[in-house]
């Protein structure tokens, strides 16, 4: 740094400020420094800058599932404003697995991250406050639950869902069922009773023969429906916990001969793009990848300068995405 603030004829302090995306040097020194760093091929050590300042300008994020696309498409987004804010990431999956849940907070720790963002609800307290306690940042998804240095981003299923049950209403359909994810308090729970709700509100009845649980893979959603068609009265129409279960559902529908949508409707949730390739294209509940990561990045930043504080609530809406695997309910016994 000092090679280059004299070559650039300015303070090492200038080069600093510039390497740090500081709006403090004029831009036309800027660029003046950023040739130099260009012609020497300079890399700044991440680590004496984390020992100097106590930052590392890197967000931890943590993922359960890496091979639901999904993720990759949120992954896609958020690291791309890290990048546009001069920020590194540090990515780890879980696998819904409790033990590498708590060797990834670890890594983190040790990696000294600015905050982290968790795009699961379905974990343990103890990991959670691993991270309090070293007054590291956390941004959960859909947990609603907040705290000091703890924030959380709801997700609105509310309007996607009575979007989607009106929508079915309208093309006649009265038994609708629903696939979920896993149980317990999670956000699977959070859509099921989204869908109770919507249900009532359209003065529709929920049958709890046509509620199943899944695994939000494509092998839960087969499940589900096969148990599902076995009923001698069978639901006209399916809402699912996320894309890859309605795919699964899709699948099972073809494989017994029936077609989807004149013998049976389907409605999905995330609008992943795999969701746009099937056959017959999905229906689906838009969560919108790019605003969802954008809201992240807010929560994270907002509760750097001041990690033991009480952090917020923050929201983004769902909407339904009409496509072809949907349609009027046909005679039914």
């Amino acid at each position: 740094m000092r090679d280059i603030a004299k070559i650039a004829g300015v303070s090492s302090a200038t080069v600093s400020r510039v390497i740090n995306g500081s709006n403090l040097v004029r831009p036309a020194t800027a660029e003046r420094v950023r040739k130099v760093i260009d012609e020497l091929r300079f890399v700044p050590n991440g680590s004496a800058t984390t020992l100097k300042y106590g930052r590392s300008c890197t967000y931890g994020l943590i993922i359960p599932d890496i091979t639901n696309p999904f993720f990759p498409e949120f992954i896609r987004s958020f690291e791309a404003i890290l990048v546009e804010n001069n920020q590194d990431m540090l990515m780890a999956t879980t696998d819904f697995h409790p033990t590498k849940m708590q060797q990834t907070i670890r890594r983190m720790l040790v990696r000294k991250v600015d905050g982290v963002a968790l795009l699961a609800s379905e974990i343990e307290t103890e990991p959670i406050e691993s991270l309090i306690h070293h007054r590291v940042p956390l941004v959960t998804m859909d947990r609603r639950l907040v705290g000091p240095g703890l924030s959380d981003v709801l997700i609105h299923n509310e309007p996607g869902m009575n979007q989607a049950v009106e929508h079915l209403k309208q093309l006649r359909h009265r038994r609708i069922g629903y696939i979920g994810g896993s149980g317990g308090p999670t956000i699977s729970d959070h859509r099921l009773q989204a869908f109770i709700k919507a249900m009532k509100h359209a003065d529709l009845v929920v049958d709890e023969t046509f509620l199943r649980e899944g695994n939000y893979r494509v092998s839960g959603g087969e499940a589900a429906m096969v148990e599902l068609l076995a009923l001698k009265r069978r639901p006209t129409a399916m809402i699912t916990a996320n894309d890859l279960t309605a795919i699964g559902a899709l699948r099972v529908a073809h494989r017994q001969g029936l077609s989807v949508p004149q013998d049976l409707s389907i409605v999905g949730f995330d609008d992943i793009e795999l969701s746009d390739i099937v056959y017959p294209p999905l229906t689906t509940l838009r969560l919108p990848r790019r605003e969802l990561a954008e809201t992240f990045y807010k929560a994270l930043k907002s509760s750097e300068s001041a990690p033991g504080e009480m952090g917020k609530q923050y929201a983004v809406d769902t909407a339904l995405v009409v496509r072809s695997s949907t349609g009027r309910a046909g005679k039914v016994s």
